[in-house]
């Protein structure tokens, strides 16, 4: 039964340790439940319902992982993506002077368009065409990205005018807290406790009740009503030029971000052939646009894979046993809201700069001696946590890839659909260029 649906074979694999993957990746993907009403609640003023939205996520969240876990059987979590609903409300929205409706259709718009994209395997050819040094770059790319995200969410490295960014005030309450948290779940790791992320997520926790950094504030509550934002869609202007550079904007973001994300986890899990090609691919693809889909009739921006699912793979999440775990940490988190929403960021960050360490391993796999492939691998890997973006990583890095090697005499490394992909690139960002101006 559990073979069937979540491809899940009691041999090979632990049913303790799918559950403990998957509570551990649900509670390192939490803060979205808190942070994405955050964002959205700058829309107030045009109508659009905060606490609604929280209803949103949480259901596009269980939509998009549930597909995930019976139709791709992977052990990756899905949810409106960071990035992408800023770029929702403070570009399309507050900046162009469009309404959150229209946005909505342009994330329904693009929904649909992953999924013809999937349908005919447009996705599956650019994976495809990514070369493996790249494929290993944007593994231990994302490993520093979400380090990086993991200390900053735990106050460790904090923003600084003068520097960018700069150390925290280590005697702040929550960056002990983060301290004590990282020493304590890395000697778990060290010493091979099973689910010893999920242990420390929980105990930095309990620490920090005391401390004064862990604040419950109830148990139960009733999700709020989604009507106020559910199919709010507005039609009238989907034929313009803004609409197809705001649609083309999602849809770039969205398709590496996954990617980058489906490949950077798998390599580094095993999950992949002798070619680096990742087994179901097509199917977490479509998991991924029928969350999309769903989410914009919700009343939320574009749904993705997380890079936090990389937290429960690292703790031994294979199926989609552990999605499944994910999906229904997501369903009770409607109606236990406060206690989910109390776990602190100093508790789940040090987890991430952990991962992080997971996540770097494949630099030992990239020709360091061959500069062709050496120089775009390093500038995909910098550009990831200093971009703060997956996808500009990517993009980034494939141009690069590219150029250098078009220009050292080395074209035929360079396959059609790479000259493809940069071209569209370098087109997204000349339009960026014009939006922003």
């Amino acid at each position: 039964m559990l073979k069937k649906l979540f491809g899940f074979e009691a041999g090979k694999h632990s049913k303790r340790i799918e559950v403990m993957a998957g509570i551990t990746t649900f509670l390192t993907m939490a803060y979205i439940l808190a942070v994405n009403p955050g964002i959205f609640s700058a829309l107030e003023g045009q109508g659009m319902d905060t606490k609604a939205v929280f209803t949103a996520t949480a259901l596009a969240a269980i939509i998009g992982t549930l597909v995930m876990s019976v139709w791709a059987k992977k052990p990756f979590g899905l949810a409106p993506g960071m990035g992408l609903n800023a770029f929702f409300v403070f570009t399309v929205c507050l900046g162009m002077g469009y309404s959150w409706q229209l946005a909505l259709t342009a994330i329904l718009l693009e929904g649909l368009l992953f999924i013809i994209l999937t349908l005919t395997k447009v996705r599956t050819t650019i994976v495809k065409s990514i070369p493996s040094t790249l494929k290993n770059a944007i593994g231990a790319g994302i490993g520093l990205y979400i380090a990086f995200i993991g200390l900053k969410s735990a106050g460790i490295v904090v923003n600084s005018e003068a520097t960018s960014v700069t150390l925290g005030n280590f005697a702040d309450k929550a960056v002990i807290l983060a301290l004590i948290g990282f020493v304590l779940t890395s000697v778990l790791v060290v010493l091979k406790i099973k689910g010893g992320m999920l242990i420390g997520i929980l105990a930095t926790t309990i620490i920090g009740i005391p401390m004064g950094v862990t604040h419950l504030e109830g148990i139960v509550s009733t999700p709020p009503s989604l009507e106020p934002i559910f199919c709010q869609f507005e039609w009238d202007k989907i034929f313009t030029p803004d609409m197809l550079v705001i649609v083309f904007t999602f849809l770039f973001i969205d398709l590496f971000d996954t990617i980058g994300t489906v490949v950077g986890v798998s390599v580094k899990a095993g999950m992949v052939d002798k070619k680096g090609n990742v087994d179901r691919i097509d199917k977490i693809f479509m998991a991924d646009a029928v969350a999309t889909t769903a989410g914009a009739c919700l009343g939320t921006s574009t749904t993705t894979t997380y890079i936090e699912s990389a937290a429960g793979v690292a703790d031994g999440g294979r199926t989609g046993l552990t999605a499944f775990v994910i999906a229904i940490c997501f369903a009770l988190s409607l109606f236990f809201a406060p206690l989910f929403l109390a776990i602190p960021a100093a508790a789940t960050g040090p987890v991430l700069v952990i991962v992080g360490v997971f996540m770097a391993a494949p630099i030992k796999d990239i020709d360091w001696e061959d500069y062709s492939e050496a120089i775009p691998a390093f500038i995909t890997m910098m550009l990831m946590p200093l971009a703060y973006s997956i996808s500009d990583g990517i993009m980034l890095g494939m141009i690069s890839y590219v150029v250098i090697n078009a220009f050292s005499g080395k074209t035929k490394k360079i396959s059609i659909m790479l000259w493809v992909l940069s071209i569209l690139f370098i087109a997204r960002y000349v339009m960026i260029h014009m939006i922003s101006n």
